[in-house]
Parts: C-alpha cells; structure tokens; sequence
C-alpha cells in the first residue's frame, strides 16, 4: 500500500503534506512507514499532551467502548456525570456551567451564539493576529485574510482591533457589544502571550460596558503551566472555550459559562449530537486524574521554563525573539521556518509553523529535560546548516 499515494488522490487538497506517513507512537515518540524515529515537539497541534499510546488512556477507551459509546445528553450518564465532578473541581467559583461539542471551532460557535442570546446585542469585538477556527462563525472572528477572503461575505457585526491594545479596544467597546472575544496567548499567529495588565483591563472594561469577555483557551488549555492560562493572570472570563488537550486527542470540546450567562440562554436553541458521550467522557476524565497523578502541570511549567532558558540561550543570528508560556513556545526567525522544520524532521523532530516566521512548539506535558537537551543540540545545527543526513 502507497500510503502517500492514495491520501494524494483521494483526499480534498486542503493542507501542504509533509513527506513521512506516520504510524505508530509511544509516549514523547513518533514512528513513520519507513521505521524512522521522531521526538514529537508537535503533539498533533496540541492535542496528544500526555504523548502517545499512554496506557491510562488506551485502558479508559477499551473498557468504555465494551460498555457505552454513545449516549445523547437529553438522558443522564454515569461517565459524563463523573467527569463534570471532576472538571468543576479545576474551575473557579461561579464559571461551572458547561456545554459539550466536539472541536474547538465548535466551542467558539457556542460561545457566540451564547453570547449574543445572553446579551441580545450582535456585535462582537475580536483582535487582530487572533484565530479562533474555520466554521463560518468562528471564521468571522478570525483575522487572517487568507482563511477568511473565500468565504465572504461572513457572519456581520464582527470588528477586529490590534491585540495587546488595551486603548484601541475601549474605543471600539460599546453599549451594543455582546462580547469580547480573544486568546490569552496567540497560538496560531506565532506565540504572542498577553500582558498581564492587557486582560486586566479588557476584563475589567467589559464589565464596564456589560459585554462579556470570552477567552478562547482551545490551545492554552492545559498547556501553560496551570489548568487555564487565565490562571496566570488572575482574572475570570464569562465564557471559555477548551478543546485539544482535554482528551489528549480524542475529539472533544466544552463550552463553559459562568451561571449568570447560563440563566440567560433560551433552553433548546443550541445542540450537539456527539457533545458529552460516554467515550469521551472517559477518556477525559483520564486525562484529569493522570495530570494530577503525575504533577504534569507543574512539569509543563519547568519544561517550559526549561526550553525557553535554553532556545534564549542559543544566541543564534537567525534567531528575533523567543517567546512563551509554559509548553506553548515560539521562535520567531529573521527568515521563513519552512526549511528549518524540513531539517529538524530529517534529524528526528517534529515541531510546527507558526506565522510567518515562527516555529512553534508544542510538546507533550510529560517531556523532559533529556528531550529538550536533544532538541536544542540539533536546533542549533539546524539554524546554520544547508543540508543535513539522517543519522
């Protein structure tokens, strides 16, 4: 079987393919067709952060699998009841309402429908840079053009102003604005955490006007260091949105609302059909408990810490700035990153675009210090090199 050939013919051409076909992993491990080994700096965009095949997680799929696998939330679930338990341990007081779908562009769609229901006010204030998914809802508060110009005209009443500008949004910020809508770090557009005082002030600016604020953490969930990057900056959104990491993989997404917006939402007006089921459910709880277990947020927080010293630490000329937040990393490039991704993968390491000019990455919470140690002495090559021969 031509693995490459057959995705070539039969798929819609939507995504540049690299040239390996991966197909088997282990922990912070990748393997292709070929039997070449990979440290996975990726995580599948952020989803796999307990790696690959983790025992816990193939044992909670199996066992629910050969009990319920589907189960619509007009009836009650064990499984769905006992993660809800759990997750509402992680939430602060008050932001403990959740709805369930199954992708974080899904979770961003809620979270507007749910906005402009609450408020009854249509426009929504986005930022520029910011990317919050591809369905038509979710698409008209992204900014980037080249996601967006195929599909105009999209949904109205979206405006978009310059991220970190704390003065630019209070000029935009009215008494017919139903929300605010931004990441608490950009993933997509290359790494961008916000200023502390930026969502302090966003935050308390929404409150001003009576516009809720809704931070889309579907790649920071779990991934900064804390549950929820809001956490290092010690406000409380209305809304978040979560998705990839929730079930390392497994598709899920959660809508969360604080009470006050769940009181205000018309019951019936929004569904998902997969959203919460059994199989999810379990997989997610898994994922939780094996957090706590292990300690692995404040891994994510030392790690990440870790890699950022050591990529800062480089002194490469190719390198502009490093930037982060616990696992979520980026290096911008005075020069585009496809070639350098393309010799990182020939040395045995997958890690991502981002921008323009960033390479981003996004590892699994359970790396370690022996994993970055090997990527940074292989960046370093990488940033000088023309052409490199696997070893």
């Amino acid at each position: 079987m031509d693995i490459q050939q057959i995705e070539n013919e039969t798929l819609v051409p939507m995504y540049a393919k690299r040239d390996i076909a991966l197909v088997r992993g282990e922990g912070y491990y990748l393997w292709d067709s070929e039997g070449n080994r990979y440290y996975d700096f990726a995580s599948n965009y952020g989803v796999n952060i307990l790696g690959h095949s983790h025992p816990a997680i193939t044992n909670a799929i199996s066992q629910q699998a050969s009990i319920l696998i589907s189960c619509h939330q007009s009836f009650y679930n064990d499984v769905r009841a006992k993660y809800l338990q759990k997750l509402s341990e992680k939430l602060p007081e008050g932001l403990d309402k959740v709805f369930f779908c199954n992708s974080g562009t899904e979770s961003v769609e809620a979270a507007i429908k749910f906005a402009r229901a609450a408020t009854g006010r249509s426009r929504i204030i986005a930022t520029k840079r910011g990317y919050h998914g591809r369905t038509y809802g979710a698409l008209s508060a992204t900014a980037d053009k080249k996601y967006r110009e195929p599909y105009m005209p999209l949904v109205p009443d979206f405006e978009h102003v310059p991220y970190a500008d704390l003065e630019a949004l209070e000029r935009s910020l009215s008494e017919d604005v139903a929300a605010v809508i931004l990441e608490p770090v950009q993933g997509e557009s290359g790494i961008y955490p916000a200023p502390k005082e930026y969502l302090a002030g966003v935050r308390a600016a929404t409150r001003k006007f009576g516009a809720l604020l809704i931070l889309d953490e579907v790649q920071t969930g779990f991934r900064t260091g804390k549950y929820f990057a809001f956490e290092h900056y010690d406000i409380v959104p209305d809304i978040l949105c979560l998705s990839k990491a929730v079930a390392n993989g497994f598709p899920m997404g959660l809508t969360i609302t604080s009470r006050d917006v769940a009181s205000r939402l018309p019951a019936g007006t929004h569904g998902n059909t997969f959203g919460g089921n059994p199989l999810a459910c379990a997989v997610a709880l898994v994922v939780l408990e094996e957090i706590d277990r292990g300690d692995l947020l404040s891994n994510a927080a030392n790690m990440g810490a870790y890699l950022i010293d050591r990529l800062r630490s480089m002194n490469s000329p190719v390198v502009r700035e490093v930037r982060g937040l616990g696992l979520m990393i980026g290096v911008e490039l005075k020069d585009r990153p496809t070639k350098y991704l393309r010799l990182l993968q020939e040395r045995g390491f997958i890690a991502l675009p981002a921008g323009a000019t960033t390479i981003r990455f996004l590892p699994p919470i359970i790396i370690d210090q022996q994993a970055i140690d090997a990527l940074i002495e292989v960046f370093e090559e990488v940033l000088t090199a023309q052409n490199f021969v696997r070893s």
